[in-house]
């Protein structure tokens, strides 16, 4: 009765009354205070004897009944809000009695058979007034405490609550298409401006409705029971209202409903107008995955949001009101969706991404074509706009999403989109430069300064959507087509040295993409260009030497016990990352070491030769004292150096420019200590293990069968170190394992059968598939008999038969005339004969060659070098690696000079026909060096095929079949494509035994360079568990490259790749088959 009292001045101090009373009584007093005043108001609308507004009258919020009524209403609202914070230490029943009552007085309906204008309002329109977000219902939804009773009471009794909120959305939507847009723009102006008024029109009060009822239903779609009360029936509407309904109507509610002048998303903070009220709802879904799979990923919810997009394609008029804005809107929901895996496929390949029926281009391909013509301008509705930077840019980021991801880059190649960005850039570059200096006094400063504040800022964005190119290996490919590369990296480094995130829809750092970009050689230039070597190593030397100078000195830094010290570690992986062989020889060939006779306190090093000189090769006294702390530098130095050498091109390199050995077994000499003269002990301490175990590494090749690495701790008991250590050749053979060397098992009756195909005359197809299934039986079967001079024929055999087949040839015949005696007086590289004499003393060991081998060895690699160069195209580069031959040692060359048992006539006459074959681009490296068949472009990036290729399709293949591992590298900051690179290179020398070698070899020649992908998918799968272990340690590039390959056989995964052949191979081989210029 107080509630209703007529005296203004009494029904304030009443409700003055239940503000305390929420505020000081026991729970059971304030459920019944809110019980008593929602019952109240529920009892007030129904009541025919109260003057409640209607719709056409609108609401004058001056009138005293008004705001006595909005003041009971706010009441209640804030009440509600408050409640979820302490409700849960209370009984269930009391919440459910508070969510009961208030759902009732929601869903207080009048007399429906008056036209909808004559109507009295409802409950829910001045809720809507004080609390037009629906902030309430978002608190009451976030528990799931509260959350399971406001759902089984919708379920069960007040679903009309979801229904009228849904008919209020279709409502205001059937009003968008029949009104004109300037009738309806008071709508969005009047909240969106917060301008001060004391009357809502009817018109204002259903657009109020509307923004709650979207807010009430994006906070309900996020909950799997909240989807549940789908579909829905409505009176207006023959059909149920599904979920797919609802989101498609949100969709078109983006650009068909209006929206304040010239939004921008600065100047209207809160920001009430019907499209950016959509966008945020759908933000919301987008980023709960399971909520955005079940209601954004189908194809007619991605069709609705691209409608305009076809629409402005063609020319025609997309909506009666579709802005920038709406379009600005619609690119960040897509942006979201892209960077979602599910949301991704669905983009690139439509729901139905097996199906043949689908012929219509799938969202990725129309995001795609509309970018490419906003770049090229070629799309006039927008031109001249301030807006169409902005747009450009969400597009662009949308496709960013896409083509930052192997599968993503993939359809998009057909677009060249890195070429139009790279264009719009260059232009953009040159207005930058064009922009007059600011006169002071001058009426245009402002305006020029807002101008090149726009300019700069869409240079820069153009810039990081050519970086994210760097996100993949032939991504990075196309970067450096663009000449933009030292532009990127620059800019990434500047990013990074301001602590900015990568990108708004990244979840890791830079890591990958340095990596990427340090894997080629214009990358690490560019990467030293931009400061950022120059940067990560004075980072490195403030944690090594210096320590931090903002850290007061009132307690000693604690003595590292670790090898390297956790405020190091980032540093080092960094490095690691960062020095790649093309890197390295980029970077450090030719130079030779300062080796200075003295060196300051305060000179910190700034480049990679730095390092070298001060913490690896510290061979002067001069260096040893310009280190604070010597021995756990040097030992992070060695920890390098370890890392490092298992490249062995880079082991060569060091080697022949620096004699990294000698200076290693000299330190080892000095650690001696002589009791007497017949007795000589080491002294073992951290560097001297350390020391010991790079000498094995870089001394002695072999598989994890075939070496013994000694470890670098030492063990319990009387004898802490049983590894002999040494200062001079020859090395003690303990470090090599005792295997069956050469173990040339008995030809059995299926390597028989085997054979004798190669004698019958079938057809030529039918014969090379019926060796092909041969091969892969006894792979399976029995392996072990493929090695010796059973694979030397087999190999023989199979190449000559290929080389005389037209269809199998990929490559011209090149005549080669030359003799020993023409190419004896020719000279190989320092790292190729270092590499000759590492081959045969490994080839040794096996027993597959005798000392005479050197000689044979040198002669095989100075007619490749001669034969190669034939193909050559000339070329003129600052590229270190581009200027004359391949850089590195031949490893492909070595492993087939063992396999052919040193004997070099059958080496040389196989190399002729191998070099005919497609595989021979992919297990050869030295073949495409510079080659002519290469486009020309590509031959000046430096980058080869078995990069862009074969390890594009390695990470591409690796994100579907091992997903896990995927991720753990990205969690990394590591890249598979490097890892992979390093293996193919050095034909996993170091890595897997001499016999998997020899099956690695063997595979991809029988059963094509596809092969080579599987096999790296299958070494994945079989490290998974160890990398995933590695990733939590924070070590896994460190792991990956020093550590063999444990337990892996190629026979092992032959059936897994024969099922990766049937899924893949159309598109892999496709794309290898590419790498070549068509018309030569």
């Amino acid at each position: 009765m107080s509630l209703s009292d007529p005296d203004p001045v009494f029904s304030d101090r009443i409700l003055k009354f239940y503000a305390q009373t929420f505020t000081l009584s026991p729970l059971h007093m304030t459920k019944e205070i809110y019980t008593s005043l929602a019952k109240y108001l529920k009892l007030y609308f129904l009541s025919r004897e109260n003057h409640i507004p209607t719709l056409s009258t609108g609401i004058d919020i001056s009138n005293p009944n008004v705001i006595c009524l909005l003041k009971k209403v706010r009441l209640l609202n804030e009440y509600q809000k408050e409640a979820p914070s302490f409700w849960i230490r209370h009984p269930e029943k009391y919440m459910e009695e508070i969510v009961e009552n208030t759902l009732s007085l929601l869903s207080v309906k009048h007399d429906q058979s008056h036209l909808v204008s004559q109507k009295n309002l409802d409950p829910i329109y001045f809720f809507a007034l004080v609390d037009t977000k629906a902030v309430w219902f978002k608190k009451w939804m976030h528990a799931y405490y509260s959350r399971t009773a406001v759902l089984r009471l919708l379920e069960k009794k007040y679903k009309s609550l979801i229904t009228t909120a849904v008919q209020q959305c279709f409502q205001y939507f059937d009003l968008c298409e029949a009104m004109k847009v300037n009738e309806i723009l008071s709508h969005s102006k009047h909240c969106g401006n917060k301008q001060k008024t004391f009357f809502y029109s009817g018109q204002e009060l259903q657009y109020i409705y509307f923004i709650h009822s979207l807010c009430l239903l994006g906070r309900l779609l996020i909950y799997t029971q909240g989807r549940r009360l789908f579909p829905i029936k409505l009176k207006s509407r023959k059909d149920l209202v599904s979920l797919t309904d609802l989101l498609v109507l949100f969709t078109q509610l983006i650009y068909y409903s209006p929206s304040c002048p010239k939004m921008t998303s600065a100047a209207h903070l809160d920001n009430y107008s019907p499209a950016s009220m959509v966008t945020e709802v759908l933000q919301i879904l987008c980023d709960q995955k399971e909520c955005a799979v079940e209601c954004l990923y189908n194809n007619t919810v991605i069709e609705a949001l691209l409608q305009p997009i076809h629409n402005l394609m063609k020319e025609t008029k997309a909506a009666p009101n579709c802005s920038e804005a709406a379009l600005i809107h619609i690119a960040d929901i897509l942006a979201r969706i892209a960077s979602v895996e599910e949301g991704l496929t669905l983009l690139l390949y439509g729901e139905n991404m097996n199906s043949s029926e689908e012929k219509s281009p799938t969202g990725a391909h129309i995001i795609a074509q509309f970018s490419k013509k906003l770049l090229d301008e070629d799309i006039s509705i927008f031109s001249g706009s301030e807006m169409l930077p902005v747009v450009k840019g969400a597009f662009i980021s949308v496709c960013r999403q896409i083509y930052g991801t192997c599968e993503g880059l993939q359809v998009l190649i057909p677009y060249s989109l890195h070429e139009s960005i790279a264009k719009a850039w260059k232009k953009t570059s040159l207005l930058s430069e064009r922009i007059p200096t600011p006169v002071k006094g001058s009426d245009s400063v402002s305006s020029i300064s807002q101008e090149s504040q726009n300019i700069m800022a869409w240079e820069e964005n153009l810039l990081d959507d050519l970086l994210n190119f760097a996100a993949t290996p032939k991504g990075l490919l196309f970067l450096q087509r663009t000449g933009a590369i030292n532009e990127c990296v620059t800019f990434m480094f500047n990013r990074y040295a301001k602590k900015l995130q990568i990108s708004r829809h990244k979840k890791f750092g830079y890591g990958v993409l340095v990596t990427q970009v340090a894997s080629t050689a214009a990358g690490a230039i560019a990467l030293q260009s931009s400061g950022f070597i120059n940067a990560l190593i004075t980072e490195l030397w403030a944690n090594l030497e210096c320590g931090r100078d903002d850290v007061r000195v009132t307690h000693p830094r604690s003595t590292p016990v670790d090898p390297i010290d956790r405020s190091c570690q980032k540093s080092f992986l960094g490095l690691v990352n960062l020095l790649p062989y093309p890197a390295v020889y980029e970077l450090v060939g030719n130079q030779d070491l300062p080796n200075k006779a003295e060196y300051s306190l305060r000179e910190v090093p700034t480049c990679v030769l730095d390092i070298l000189d001060r913490l690896i090769i510290l061979n002067s006294e001069a260096k040893i004292r310009s280190l604070f702390n010597y021995e756990q530098s040097h030992i992070f130095g060695l920890r390098l150096l370890s890392v490092l050498c298992c490249d062995l091109d880079t082991l060569l390199l060091l080697e022949a420019q620096y004699q990294v050995s000698e200076m290693l077994l000299n330190a080892q000499e000095e650690n001696i200590l002589e009791t007497s003269e017949s007795h000589r002990h080491f002294i073992i301490d951290g560097l001297s293990v350390e020391r010991n175990h790079v000498l094995v590494r870089i001394n002695f090749i072999g598989g994890p069968m075939e070496r013994i690495l000694p470890p670098r701790v030492l063990e319990k008991g009387d004898d802490p170190y049983p590894w002999p250590m040494f200062s001079s050749y020859p090395l003690p053979t303990c470090y090599l394992s005792e295997v069956t060397r050469n173990a040339d098992l008995k030809q059995d009756n299926d390597l028989g059968k085997l054979l004798l195909h190669f004698k019958m005359s079938d057809k030529q197809t039918e014969w090379i598939e019926n060796c092909r299934r041969q091969f892969c039986k006894m792979m399976k079967a029995k392996p072990d008999i493929i090695s010796g001079s059973a694979l030397l024929e087999l190999l023989e055999k199979f190449v000559l038969h290929l080389s005389e087949s037209p269809s199998e040839c990929y490559f011209p015949s090149v005549e080669y005339t030359a003799t020993d005696a023409n190419v004896k007086n020719e000279s190989l590289s320092s790292v190729q004969q270092l590499g000759i004499k590492m081959t045969v003393r490994y080839g040794k060991f096996l027993n597959l060659l005798k000392d005479s081998a050197e000689n044979d060895l040198t002669l095989v690699l100075k007619h490749c070098e001669r034969f190669l160069k034939q193909q050559q195209a000339p070329i003129k580069s600052s590229l270190l690696c581009l200027q004359g031959s391949y850089a590195g040692h031949d490893w492909f060359v070595s492993s087939l000079f063992m396999i052919m048992l040193g004997d070099k006539e059958k080496t040389l006459r196989f190399l002729q026909q191998f070099s005919r074959l497609l595989i021979s681009a992919f297990l050869w490296l030295p073949r495409l060096h510079i080659s002519r068949y290469l486009p020309t472009d590509t031959i000046e990036s430096g980058i080869h095929p078995v990069y862009f290729c074969s390890t594009h399709y390695i990470e591409m293949l690796l994100k579907v079949e091992v997903p896990l591992v995927f991720s753990a590298f990205h969690m990394s900051g590591f890249a598979p494509s490097q890892i992979c690179l390093l293996w193919i290179t050095q034909c996993f020398w170091n890595y897997l035994d001499w016999i998997e070698i020899c099956h690695y070899i063997a595979t991809c020649v029988f059963l094509g360079p596809d092969y080579q992908v599987y096999i790296c998918i299958a070494i994945f799968k079989h490290l998974q568990q160890d990398i995933l272990q590695h990733t939590q340690t924070q070590d896994l590039q460190v792991f990956l490259k020093e550590e063999a390959l444990h337990g892996f056989r190629v026979s092992d995964y032959f059936e897994y790749m024969e099922i990766l052949e049937q899924n893949y191979r159309p598109v892999v081989l496709r794309d290898m088959q590419n790498v070549r210029v068509q018309n030569t």
